[in-house]
Protein backbone atom coordinates (compact mmCIF):
# COMPACT_ATOMS: atom_id res chain seq x y z
CA UNK A 1 0.00 0.00 0.00
CA UNK A 2 0.87 3.54 -0.99
CA UNK A 3 2.10 5.62 2.43
CA UNK A 4 -0.05 9.02 3.06
CA UNK A 5 -0.51 11.17 5.83
CA UNK A 6 -4.06 11.32 8.33
CA UNK A 7 -4.52 14.95 6.81
CA UNK A 8 -5.06 13.58 3.23
CA UNK A 9 -7.50 10.57 4.19
CA UNK A 10 -10.01 12.54 6.52
CA UNK A 11 -11.85 14.54 4.22
CA UNK A 12 -11.98 12.22 1.36
CA UNK A 13 -10.16 11.04 -1.99
CA UNK A 14 -7.39 13.08 -3.74
CA UNK A 15 -5.13 12.77 -6.39
CA UNK A 16 -4.20 10.06 -7.08
CA UNK A 17 -6.25 8.42 -3.98
CA UNK A 18 -8.47 6.98 -6.64
CA UNK A 19 -5.60 4.24 -7.56
CA UNK A 20 -4.42 3.83 -3.92
CA UNK A 21 -8.01 2.21 -3.06
CA UNK A 22 -7.79 -0.17 -5.42
CA UNK A 23 -4.40 -1.09 -4.69
CA UNK A 24 -5.80 -1.61 -0.95
CA UNK A 25 -8.96 -3.44 -2.28
CA UNK A 26 -6.54 -5.84 -4.22
CA UNK A 27 -4.49 -6.70 -1.86
CA UNK A 28 -6.97 -7.57 0.95
CA UNK A 29 -9.10 -9.66 -1.71
CA UNK A 30 -6.16 -11.63 -2.22
CA UNK A 31 -4.93 -11.96 1.65
CA UNK A 32 -8.75 -13.23 2.23
CA UNK A 33 -9.10 -15.41 -0.62
CA UNK A 34 -12.92 -16.88 0.07
CA UNK A 35 -13.05 -15.70 3.42
CA UNK A 36 -15.33 -12.72 4.11
CA UNK A 37 -14.56 -9.47 6.00
CA UNK A 38 -16.64 -11.10 8.82
CA UNK A 39 -15.04 -14.40 8.53
CA UNK A 40 -12.03 -12.73 9.36
CA UNK A 41 -13.23 -10.77 12.46
CA UNK A 42 -15.22 -13.63 13.55
CA UNK A 43 -12.61 -16.35 13.37
CA UNK A 44 -9.56 -14.41 14.13
CA UNK A 45 -8.58 -13.49 17.99
CA UNK A 46 -7.60 -9.67 17.45
CA UNK A 47 -3.49 -9.49 18.27
CA UNK A 48 -2.41 -7.70 20.64
CA UNK A 49 1.31 -7.56 19.06
CA UNK A 50 -0.06 -3.87 17.31
CA UNK A 51 -2.31 -2.31 20.97
CA UNK A 52 -5.38 -0.44 19.28
CA UNK A 53 -4.91 3.45 19.62
CA UNK A 54 -7.50 4.90 21.72
CA UNK A 55 -9.81 7.71 20.90
CA UNK A 56 -11.80 8.48 17.17
CA UNK A 57 -9.95 8.37 14.67
CA UNK A 58 -11.22 9.30 11.12
CA UNK A 59 -10.75 7.47 7.96
CA UNK A 60 -11.98 7.26 4.66
CA UNK A 61 -13.97 4.80 3.09
CA UNK A 62 -11.96 2.65 0.23
CA UNK A 63 -13.94 -0.53 0.00
CA UNK A 64 -17.30 -1.70 0.55
CA UNK A 65 -18.21 -5.54 0.59
CA UNK A 66 -21.30 -7.27 1.54
CA UNK A 67 -20.84 -7.09 5.06
CA UNK A 68 -17.90 -4.92 5.58
CA UNK A 69 -16.40 -1.64 5.22
CA UNK A 70 -12.81 -1.30 4.49
CA UNK A 71 -11.37 2.32 5.95
CA UNK A 72 -8.09 3.71 5.22
CA UNK A 73 -6.86 5.22 8.38
CA UNK A 74 -3.85 6.61 6.42
CA UNK A 75 0.04 6.17 7.83
CA UNK A 76 -0.80 2.81 5.68
CA UNK A 77 -3.01 1.71 8.42
CA UNK A 78 -6.46 0.02 6.82
CA UNK A 79 -9.07 -1.50 9.38
CA UNK A 80 -12.63 -3.25 8.43
CA UNK A 81 -15.36 -1.82 9.85
CA UNK A 82 -18.48 -4.36 9.86
CA UNK A 83 -21.86 -3.20 8.66
CA UNK A 84 -23.79 -4.07 11.57
CA UNK A 85 -22.04 -1.40 12.88
CA UNK A 86 -23.92 1.20 10.89
CA UNK A 87 -27.13 0.39 13.00
CA UNK A 88 -30.31 2.92 11.53
CA UNK A 89 -27.04 4.88 9.31
CA UNK A 90 -26.87 4.46 5.60
CA UNK A 91 -24.11 3.13 4.08
CA UNK A 92 -21.52 5.34 2.93
CA UNK A 93 -20.11 5.33 -0.47
CA UNK A 94 -16.07 4.86 -1.51
CA UNK A 95 -14.49 8.19 -0.69
CA UNK A 96 -16.80 9.15 2.22
CA UNK A 97 -15.17 10.17 5.25
CA UNK A 98 -16.34 8.01 8.87
CA UNK A 99 -14.79 8.49 12.25
CA UNK A 100 -14.45 5.03 14.01
CA UNK A 101 -12.32 3.77 17.25
CA UNK A 102 -9.93 1.10 16.76
CA UNK A 103 -11.05 -1.98 18.68
CA UNK A 104 -8.28 -4.53 17.89
CA UNK A 105 -5.66 -5.68 15.09
CA UNK A 106 -5.20 -9.15 12.70
CA UNK A 107 -1.57 -9.62 12.70
CA UNK A 108 -1.67 -12.22 10.19
CA UNK A 109 -4.03 -10.01 7.79
CA UNK A 110 -2.74 -6.63 8.51
CA UNK A 111 -5.80 -4.88 9.47
CA UNK A 112 -6.94 -2.55 12.30
CA UNK A 113 -10.82 -4.27 13.72
CA UNK A 114 -13.03 -1.06 14.09
CA UNK A 115 -16.13 0.02 15.82
CA UNK A 116 -19.04 2.56 14.61
CA UNK A 117 -20.68 2.14 17.59
CA UNK A 118 -17.73 3.18 20.01
CA UNK A 119 -16.94 6.32 17.92
CA UNK A 120 -20.33 7.59 17.82
CA UNK A 121 -20.60 7.08 21.87
CA UNK A 122 -17.15 8.63 22.35
CA UNK A 123 -18.62 11.80 20.52
CA UNK A 124 -21.64 11.73 22.13
CA UNK A 125 -20.65 11.76 25.54
CA UNK A 126 -17.75 14.73 24.40
CA UNK A 127 -20.44 16.87 23.04
CA UNK A 128 -23.33 16.62 25.85
CA UNK A 129 -23.89 19.23 27.87
CA UNK A 130 -26.67 20.25 30.77
CA UNK A 131 -29.10 22.18 28.78
CA UNK A 132 -28.62 19.91 25.48
CA UNK A 133 -31.81 19.34 23.37
CA UNK A 134 -30.97 15.30 22.26
CA UNK A 135 -33.27 12.59 21.02
CA UNK A 136 -33.68 9.34 22.26
CA UNK A 137 -35.38 6.04 22.12
CA UNK A 138 -37.57 4.58 25.03
CA UNK A 139 -36.18 0.73 25.46
CA UNK A 140 -37.30 -0.06 28.67
CA UNK A 141 -39.12 1.33 32.08
CA UNK A 142 -38.55 0.28 35.89
CA UNK A 143 -40.71 1.40 39.03
CA UNK A 144 -38.43 5.06 39.18
CA UNK A 145 -39.02 5.89 35.31
CA UNK A 146 -37.70 5.70 31.31
CA UNK A 147 -34.86 4.13 30.25
CA UNK A 148 -33.70 5.30 26.78
CA UNK A 149 -30.76 4.95 24.26
CA UNK A 150 -28.94 8.30 22.90
CA UNK A 151 -27.08 7.36 20.20
CA UNK A 152 -26.08 4.32 21.64
CA UNK A 153 -25.73 5.61 25.02
CA UNK A 154 -28.02 4.66 28.46
CA UNK A 155 -29.49 7.42 29.72
CA UNK A 156 -32.04 7.63 32.34
CA UNK A 157 -35.42 9.58 32.67
CA UNK A 158 -37.19 9.87 36.11
CA UNK A 159 -41.37 9.56 36.36
CA UNK A 160 -41.31 12.97 37.05
CA UNK A 161 -39.83 14.32 34.23
CA UNK A 162 -41.89 12.55 31.89
CA UNK A 163 -44.33 14.67 31.13
CA UNK A 164 -45.82 18.06 32.09
CA UNK A 165 -48.61 16.25 34.22
CA UNK A 166 -48.03 13.91 36.39
CA UNK A 167 -48.00 10.42 35.42
CA UNK A 168 -48.48 6.89 37.09
CA UNK A 169 -45.89 3.93 37.09
CA UNK A 170 -48.58 1.86 35.16
CA UNK A 171 -48.74 4.75 32.41
CA UNK A 172 -45.12 4.13 31.37
CA UNK A 173 -45.06 0.76 29.39
CA UNK A 174 -46.95 3.07 26.98
CA UNK A 175 -43.96 5.14 25.56
CA UNK A 176 -41.97 1.54 24.85
CA UNK A 177 -40.22 2.13 21.44
CA UNK A 178 -41.49 5.60 21.34
CA UNK A 179 -38.58 8.31 20.10
CA UNK A 180 -38.85 11.07 23.11
CA UNK A 181 -37.05 14.65 22.76
CA UNK A 182 -35.24 15.67 26.32
CA UNK A 183 -33.41 17.77 27.69
CA UNK A 184 -30.30 17.19 29.19
CA UNK A 185 -30.00 17.05 33.17
CA UNK A 186 -27.26 15.70 34.24
CA UNK A 187 -23.86 14.62 32.13
CA UNK A 188 -21.03 11.78 34.35
CA UNK A 189 -18.46 11.15 31.84
CA UNK A 190 -16.78 9.66 34.49
CA UNK A 191 -19.34 7.15 35.86
CA UNK A 192 -21.33 6.81 32.27
CA UNK A 193 -24.28 8.62 33.68
CA UNK A 194 -26.90 10.56 31.88
CA UNK A 195 -30.23 11.64 32.77
CA UNK A 196 -32.24 13.54 30.95
CA UNK A 197 -35.96 15.17 31.09
CA UNK A 198 -38.49 15.70 28.61
CA UNK A 199 -41.07 18.36 30.96
CA UNK A 200 -38.28 20.38 30.72
CA UNK A 201 -38.15 19.98 27.04
CA UNK A 202 -41.93 20.22 26.36
CA UNK A 203 -42.09 23.12 28.74
CA UNK A 204 -39.30 24.80 26.32
CA UNK A 205 -41.38 23.74 23.39
CA UNK A 206 -44.81 25.31 25.10
CA UNK A 207 -43.33 28.52 25.64
CA UNK A 208 -41.76 29.05 22.35
CA UNK A 209 -45.05 27.57 21.03
CA UNK A 210 -46.57 30.12 22.99
CA UNK A 211 -44.76 33.09 21.69
CA UNK A 212 -45.74 32.43 18.47
CA UNK A 213 -49.21 32.21 18.93
CA UNK A 214 -49.23 35.37 20.94
CA UNK A 215 -47.25 37.20 17.84
CA UNK A 216 -49.84 35.72 15.57
CA UNK A 217 -52.75 36.25 16.96
CA UNK A 218 -55.77 39.01 16.16
CA UNK A 219 -58.94 39.40 17.21
CA UNK A 220 -61.81 37.41 14.72
CA UNK A 221 -59.32 34.46 13.80
CA UNK A 222 -60.63 31.29 13.60
CA UNK A 223 -57.92 29.11 15.46
CA UNK A 224 -57.99 25.15 16.63
CA UNK A 225 -57.94 23.90 20.08
CA UNK A 226 -57.80 21.52 22.77
CA UNK A 227 -60.50 21.53 25.58
CA UNK A 228 -57.84 21.36 28.60
CA UNK A 229 -60.15 22.07 31.67
CA UNK A 230 -63.76 22.20 32.12
CA UNK A 231 -65.14 24.72 34.82
CA UNK A 232 -68.86 25.28 35.85
CA UNK A 233 -68.69 28.96 34.21
CA UNK A 234 -66.97 27.36 31.07
CA UNK A 235 -63.61 25.89 29.52
CA UNK A 236 -60.40 26.71 29.58
CA UNK A 237 -58.82 25.63 25.55
CA UNK A 238 -55.76 24.93 24.72
CA UNK A 239 -54.89 26.98 21.24
CA UNK A 240 -51.08 26.22 21.10
CA UNK A 241 -49.16 26.48 24.26
CA UNK A 242 -51.95 29.55 25.51
CA UNK A 243 -55.06 28.91 26.97
CA UNK A 244 -58.26 30.88 26.10
CA UNK A 245 -61.51 30.89 28.21
CA UNK A 246 -64.65 29.17 26.29
CA UNK A 247 -67.38 31.28 28.21
CA UNK A 248 -70.65 29.16 28.64
CA UNK A 249 -72.70 31.39 27.24
CA UNK A 250 -69.95 31.41 23.63
CA UNK A 251 -70.62 27.39 23.79
CA UNK A 252 -74.05 27.09 21.67
CA UNK A 253 -76.70 29.18 20.70
CA UNK A 254 -78.96 27.81 22.75
CA UNK A 255 -79.26 27.79 26.87
CA UNK A 256 -76.65 26.05 28.19
CA UNK A 257 -76.45 25.38 32.02
CA UNK A 258 -73.96 23.03 32.19
CA UNK A 259 -70.93 23.02 29.96
CA UNK A 260 -69.63 19.02 30.11
CA UNK A 261 -73.41 19.08 27.94
CA UNK A 262 -71.14 20.52 25.33
CA UNK A 263 -67.63 19.90 25.51
CA UNK A 264 -65.23 17.28 27.67
CA UNK A 265 -61.82 17.34 28.28
CA UNK A 266 -59.31 16.45 25.60
CA UNK A 267 -61.62 17.43 22.44
CA UNK A 268 -60.56 19.28 19.32
CA UNK A 269 -62.50 22.37 18.44
CA UNK A 270 -62.41 24.88 16.10
CA UNK A 271 -63.07 27.87 18.02
CA UNK A 272 -63.08 31.98 17.12
CA UNK A 273 -60.84 34.57 18.75
CA UNK A 274 -63.89 37.03 20.20
CA UNK A 275 -61.19 39.29 22.19
CA UNK A 276 -57.52 39.27 23.21
CA UNK A 277 -55.94 41.40 25.64
CA UNK A 278 -52.49 40.99 24.27
CA UNK A 279 -50.96 43.18 27.33
CA UNK A 280 -52.70 41.11 30.22
CA UNK A 281 -52.74 37.91 27.83
CA UNK A 282 -56.20 37.14 28.10
CA UNK A 283 -58.17 35.44 25.53
CA UNK A 284 -61.88 34.88 25.03
CA UNK A 285 -63.22 32.28 22.87
CA UNK A 286 -66.78 31.20 21.03
CA UNK A 287 -67.91 28.28 19.70
CA UNK A 288 -71.23 29.66 18.78
CA UNK A 289 -69.79 32.25 16.63
CA UNK A 290 -68.56 29.62 14.50
CA UNK A 291 -71.83 27.57 14.17
CA UNK A 292 -74.89 28.68 11.98
CA UNK A 293 -77.13 31.18 13.23
CA UNK A 294 -80.39 28.98 14.17
CA UNK A 295 -82.24 32.95 13.55
CA UNK A 296 -81.43 33.09 9.87
CA UNK A 297 -84.35 31.07 8.62
CA UNK A 298 -86.44 31.28 11.53
CA UNK A 299 -89.27 33.45 9.66
CA UNK A 300 -89.78 30.47 7.44
CA UNK A 301 -89.54 28.32 9.95
CA UNK A 302 -92.12 29.74 12.73
CA UNK A 303 -94.75 32.14 10.61
CA UNK A 304 -96.36 34.34 12.26
CA UNK A 305 -99.98 33.26 13.45
CA UNK A 306 -98.63 29.87 13.43
CA UNK A 307 -99.47 27.34 16.50
CA UNK A 308 -95.87 25.95 17.26
CA UNK A 309 -94.81 24.29 20.03
CA UNK A 310 -91.56 24.36 22.66
CA UNK A 311 -89.52 24.39 26.07
CA UNK A 312 -90.59 26.54 28.74
CA UNK A 313 -86.58 27.74 29.61
CA UNK A 314 -86.95 30.64 32.27
CA UNK A 315 -89.59 32.16 34.18
CA UNK A 316 -89.95 36.13 34.85
CA UNK A 317 -92.31 38.29 36.39
CA UNK A 318 -93.06 39.87 33.39
CA UNK A 319 -93.42 36.46 31.43
CA UNK A 320 -91.85 33.18 30.30
CA UNK A 321 -89.18 32.37 27.69
CA UNK A 322 -90.18 29.12 25.24
CA UNK A 323 -87.24 27.48 23.39
CA UNK A 324 -88.28 26.73 20.34
CA UNK A 325 -84.86 24.98 19.34
CA UNK A 326 -81.13 25.74 20.53
CA UNK A 327 -80.52 29.14 19.91
CA UNK A 328 -84.39 30.46 19.08
CA UNK A 329 -86.12 31.69 21.81
CA UNK A 330 -89.39 33.26 22.24
CA UNK A 331 -91.32 35.47 24.92
CA UNK A 332 -94.68 34.67 26.13
CA UNK A 333 -95.73 37.88 28.22
CA UNK A 334 -97.32 37.58 31.08
CA UNK A 335 -100.86 38.88 29.75
CA UNK A 336 -100.75 36.12 26.89
CA UNK A 337 -100.71 33.36 29.40
CA UNK A 338 -104.26 32.81 29.55
CA UNK A 339 -108.19 34.79 29.07
CA UNK A 340 -109.77 33.51 32.24
CA UNK A 341 -108.13 35.64 34.87
CA UNK A 342 -105.20 38.20 35.28
CA UNK A 343 -102.40 36.14 37.25
CA UNK A 344 -99.32 37.52 39.48
CA UNK A 345 -96.88 35.31 38.13
CA UNK A 346 -96.18 33.05 35.18
CA UNK A 347 -95.82 30.47 37.23
CA UNK A 348 -99.19 29.83 37.59
CA UNK A 349 -99.67 28.78 34.37
CA UNK A 350 -96.50 27.13 33.10
CA UNK A 351 -93.27 25.30 34.76
CA UNK A 352 -90.08 25.42 33.70
CA UNK A 353 -88.87 22.40 31.04
CA UNK A 354 -92.82 22.21 30.38
CA UNK A 355 -93.75 21.49 27.10
CA UNK A 356 -95.96 23.89 25.65
CA UNK A 357 -98.17 25.00 22.43
CA UNK A 358 -98.20 28.70 21.52
CA UNK A 359 -99.50 31.10 18.63
CA UNK A 360 -96.65 33.00 16.92
CA UNK A 361 -97.65 36.91 17.47
CA UNK A 362 -94.93 38.55 16.18
CA UNK A 363 -91.29 38.19 14.69
CA UNK A 364 -88.13 40.44 14.58
CA UNK A 365 -84.76 38.31 13.11
CA UNK A 366 -83.06 40.71 13.05
CA UNK A 367 -83.17 41.46 17.05
CA UNK A 368 -83.75 38.31 17.27
CA UNK A 369 -86.73 38.59 19.03
CA UNK A 370 -90.27 36.52 19.21
CA UNK A 371 -93.51 37.03 20.58
CA UNK A 372 -95.52 34.32 21.69
CA UNK A 373 -99.22 33.88 23.32
CA UNK A 374 -100.51 30.72 24.95
CA UNK A 375 -103.97 31.96 25.47
CA UNK A 376 -104.88 32.56 21.57
CA UNK A 377 -104.17 28.62 20.74
CA UNK A 378 -107.74 28.28 21.81
CA UNK A 379 -110.99 29.82 21.22
CA UNK A 380 -110.93 34.03 22.01
CA UNK A 381 -113.67 34.65 24.00
CA UNK A 382 -113.99 38.36 23.16
CA UNK A 383 -115.03 37.01 18.96
CA UNK A 384 -118.82 38.53 19.50
CA UNK A 385 -118.54 39.83 22.49
CA UNK A 386 -120.40 43.41 21.02
CA UNK A 387 -122.87 41.09 20.42
CA UNK A 388 -123.26 38.53 23.52
CA UNK A 389 -123.09 41.82 25.29
CA UNK A 390 -124.80 44.83 23.56
CA UNK A 391 -125.30 47.80 23.99
CA UNK A 392 -128.04 49.09 26.72
CA UNK A 393 -128.16 45.09 27.54
CA UNK A 394 -128.30 44.63 31.44
CA UNK A 395 -124.97 42.27 32.81
CA UNK A 396 -124.26 40.39 35.69
CA UNK A 397 -120.82 39.37 37.15
CA UNK A 398 -118.29 39.07 39.34
CA UNK A 399 -116.10 41.34 40.69
CA UNK A 400 -112.52 40.27 40.27
CA UNK A 401 -110.17 43.29 41.19
CA UNK A 402 -110.48 46.96 42.09
CA UNK A 403 -108.07 49.62 41.32
CA UNK A 404 -107.82 53.13 42.82
CA UNK A 405 -110.00 53.83 38.93
CA UNK A 406 -112.57 51.54 39.31
CA UNK A 407 -113.70 47.96 39.71
CA UNK A 408 -113.34 45.03 37.01
CA UNK A 409 -116.38 42.30 36.68
CA UNK A 410 -115.37 38.90 34.86
CA UNK A 411 -118.98 38.57 32.10
CA UNK A 412 -116.92 35.44 31.29
CA UNK A 413 -113.82 33.32 31.30
CA UNK A 414 -111.59 35.86 29.90
CA UNK A 415 -113.94 38.58 29.66
CA UNK A 416 -113.68 41.43 31.93
CA UNK A 417 -115.62 44.86 32.05
CA UNK A 418 -114.61 48.22 33.80
CA UNK A 419 -117.05 50.17 35.91
CA UNK A 420 -115.44 53.22 36.45
CA UNK A 421 -115.52 54.66 39.24
CA UNK A 422 -118.02 57.60 38.74
CA UNK A 423 -120.58 54.72 37.44
CA UNK A 424 -120.56 52.56 40.62
CA UNK A 425 -123.37 54.03 42.35
CA UNK A 426 -125.88 57.10 41.84
CA UNK A 427 -124.41 58.58 44.95
CA UNK A 428 -120.60 60.03 45.34
CA UNK A 429 -118.04 57.60 45.97
CA UNK A 430 -114.69 58.51 47.29
CA UNK A 431 -113.18 54.53 47.04
CA UNK A 432 -114.28 51.87 45.18
CA UNK A 433 -114.52 50.10 48.23
CA UNK A 434 -117.19 51.98 50.04
CA UNK A 435 -119.13 50.51 46.62
CA UNK A 436 -118.51 47.25 45.78
CA UNK A 437 -115.27 44.28 46.97
CA UNK A 438 -113.89 41.45 45.11
CA UNK A 439 -116.13 38.70 45.38
CA UNK A 440 -119.31 40.48 44.99
CA UNK A 441 -121.87 39.47 42.01
CA UNK A 442 -123.12 42.77 40.79
CA UNK A 443 -125.40 43.97 38.20
CA UNK A 444 -124.50 46.61 35.12
CA UNK A 445 -125.54 48.40 32.16
CA UNK A 446 -123.63 48.01 29.26
CA UNK A 447 -122.23 51.40 27.69
CA UNK A 448 -119.48 50.44 25.48
CA UNK A 449 -117.79 47.15 23.77
CA UNK A 450 -114.63 47.69 21.42
CA UNK A 451 -113.28 43.71 20.73
CA UNK A 452 -110.14 44.96 19.07
CA UNK A 453 -108.92 46.39 22.28
CA UNK A 454 -110.80 44.10 24.06
CA UNK A 455 -112.35 46.44 26.32
CA UNK A 456 -116.23 46.71 28.12
CA UNK A 457 -117.37 49.93 29.74
CA UNK A 458 -119.93 48.99 31.87
CA UNK A 459 -122.01 51.08 34.95
CA UNK A 460 -124.00 50.23 37.87
CA UNK A 461 -125.20 53.86 38.42
CA UNK A 462 -127.11 54.32 34.98
CA UNK A 463 -128.38 50.99 35.80
CA UNK A 464 -129.98 52.55 39.31
CA UNK A 465 -131.12 55.05 37.83
CA UNK A 466 -132.72 53.02 35.65
CA UNK A 467 -134.67 51.52 38.45
CA UNK A 468 -135.13 54.63 40.37
CA UNK A 469 -137.05 56.71 37.48
CA UNK A 470 -139.81 53.31 37.55
CA UNK A 471 -139.88 54.15 41.73
CA UNK A 472 -140.69 57.95 40.95
CA UNK A 473 -143.67 56.74 38.53
CA UNK A 474 -145.02 54.68 41.82
CA UNK A 475 -144.39 57.83 43.73
CA UNK A 476 -146.51 60.33 41.88
CA UNK A 477 -149.34 57.99 42.19
CA UNK A 478 -149.30 57.84 45.71
CA UNK A 479 -148.81 61.43 45.84
CA UNK A 480 -152.20 61.66 44.12
CA UNK A 481 -153.91 59.89 47.00
CA UNK A 482 -155.00 62.69 49.83
CA UNK A 483 -152.88 62.12 52.90
CA UNK A 484 -153.84 61.79 56.13
CA UNK A 485 -154.05 64.56 58.85
CA UNK A 486 -152.27 64.21 61.69
CA UNK A 487 -153.52 64.74 65.08
CA UNK A 488 -150.89 67.18 66.80
CA UNK A 489 -149.01 69.84 64.21
CA UNK A 490 -145.39 70.15 64.05
CA UNK A 491 -143.22 71.81 66.62
CA UNK A 492 -142.78 75.28 65.78
CA UNK A 493 -146.27 75.33 63.67
CA UNK A 494 -144.69 73.67 60.75
CA UNK A 495 -146.60 71.40 58.38
CA UNK A 496 -144.88 68.32 56.99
Amino acid sequence: MSDGGDGGRNDGIDGGAANLDAEILSEVEAALGDMSLMDLMDQRPASQDQPATEGVRRGTVVGVQRDGILIDLGGKSTGVLPKRQLGDEPVPNVGDAIDVTITGYDKDEGLLLLSRQDAVMAATWETLSRGQVVEGRVTGHNKGGLELKIDGIDAFMPISQVDRSRIEDEDLPGYINQRLRCQVVEVNRGDKKLVVSRRESLIQEAAQAREEVLANLTEGQVVTGTVRTIMPYGAFVDIGGVDGLLHVRDMGHGRIDDPKTVVQEGQELRVKVLKFDREEQKIALGLKQTLADPWTDAAEKWRVDEVVSGRVTKLMEFGAFLELEPGVEGLIPIGEMTFERRIAHPREIVSENEIVEVRVMDMDVERQRMSLSIKRVGDDPWVGASIRWAVDSVVEGTVTRTTDFGAFVELASGVEGLVHISELSTEHVRQVSEAVKPGDTVQAKVLDVDESTRRISLSIKQLAEMFDFTGDESAAESEAKPKPKRKKPLKGGLDW
